[in-house]
């Protein structure tokens, strides 16, 4: 198992999914996580698993466990000026200080840029907003859904008069993406402190997230003066290699084979219609794509001939780039998915086995691995001993609702 940040040390003061998933990436790579958590309720999302809002009936919280893998966790009360006291000695301790609070309630709890500096001068300072830490939403709060989906054109552009906007593609989208940017500017900062000395203060927004996703399809509506649509660049002609095409079973095949001609014989063979070779429709790159609608109704129709299962043993030899379109359960049981070590066990604190996404980046060729989220305030003694406090201060903190 890699462990390139084993040594760096993280105090996180972050809920939900954006910005703890940033940390459960590190701890995978092997920084020491210590997760503060609301003493007496604990991180918001282990509240999700008591509202109905998750299924737990298998005993996992899948999605807990998905952001805060590998952390340690201590419940202190911030708002306490005693709880306030232990969380500044811990980061005097640290070498990130990792947050998605608003910058108003940095301000009020004590924890913003400056109080961390005066206790750690070099100590890396990261804020995950929705929005971005300026402009007049910058103390406005959101989740994936708003700022990084809808916001940022995404959901503009999966918008059909028949459907209209499309739903996020599945929960924590955006915030899983997000804390992965986040995680690879905290290396990146960790990296500048080591030439330079100096501790950088690192901003990531589910916003400006999401506006790089749709970067290219923004850059290119700027160009044209339209707003990109997916759905009507897909049935308007053009390229008919590229986009989905729907199988005998209600499953589908996606193409993109940006040169379409250049493929044309070879994908005509494998879907019995080389006759569409010759046909002076298709008999060269400006007459396939001047026809483009013509040729995608003609493929539409070969294509839901043959079930997904039997496209997928006929295309094995296609030259050109294309794969079955799977649902979840499917992508998690893919072959090159587990050949690549992309699906991780791990078993919760009462040994219940269950299964993750690794986090996508690997190193010297060996598989990501990871482990368990921690059950709340589990490290509470164990952190404070760390940083000095005995147990008869322990029990004083306790007594006083500092800390869980």
């Amino acid at each position: 198992m890699v462990q390139l940040m084993k040594g760096v040390r993280v105090l996180e003061v972050a809920e939900h999914t954006f910005v703890p998933a940033a940390s459960a990436v590190l701890a995978d790579w092997g920084a020491d996580i210590i997760k503060v958590e609301h003493a007496e309720r604990g991180d918001a999302m282990r509240g999700l698993g008591r509202t109905g809002v998750l299924d737990l009936s298998k005993g996992v919280h899948v999605i807990l466990e998905h952001s805060n893998r590998g952390k340690r966790s201590i419940g202190i009360d911030i708002a306490n000026p005693e709880g306030l006291k232990v969380l500044l000695e811990i980061a005097k301790t640290v070498d990130v200080f990792l947050t998605n609070k608003l910058p108003a309630t940095l301000a009020k709890l004590g924890i913003d840029v400056a109080d961390l500096r005066a206790v750690n001068p070099k100590i890396i300072y990261v804020r995950g907003t929705a929005f971005g830490p300026k402009g007049p939403d910058a103390n406005r709060g959101g989740y994936d859904m708003t700022a990084f989906w809808c916001r940022s054109g995404t959901g503009g552009a999966l918008t059909s008069p028949e459907l209209g906007v499309a739903p996020q593609a599945g929960p924590a989208y955006g915030d899983s993406l997000g804390g992965m940017t986040i995680a690879g500017g905290i290396a990146a900062a960790l990296f500048q402190r080591e030439r330079t000395g100096e501790g950088a203060v690192v901003d990531v927004s589910l916003l400006g997230m999401g506006m790089w996703a749709m970067s290219s399809a923004i850059a290119l509506s700027l160009q044209t003066g339209h707003p990109w649509n997916t759905f009507a660049m897909q049935s308007g002609g053009g390229n008919p290699l590229t986009g989905t095409y729907r199988t005998k079973d209600d499953r589908h095949i996606c193409f993109v084979m940006l040169q379409a001609f250049q493929y044309w014989e070879d994908f005509c063979a494998h879907i019995d219609r080389e006759d569409l070779v010759g046909d002076s429709r298709f008999d060269s790159h400006e007459s396939l794509t001047a026809n483009g609608a013509v040729a995608r109704e003609i493929i539409g129709q070969e294509m839901a001939k043959r079930s997904l299962d039997e496209w997928i043993e006929r295309l094995q030899t296609l030259k050109g780039q294309w794969t079955p379109v799977q649902n979840t359960l499917e992508v998690a049981a893919d072959t090159q998915a587990r050949a690549n070590g992309y699906m991780q066990s791990a078993r919760t604190a009462e040994g219940r086995s269950f299964e993750l996404v690794a986090s996508p980046v690997q190193f010297d060729e060996q598989p990501t691995t990871t482990a368990r989220s921690p059950e709340f305030n589990e490290h509470g003694d164990e952190i404070l001993k760390e940083i000095d406090i005995d147990m008869d201060r322990i029990m004083e903190l306790k007594l006083c609702g500092a800390i869980a």
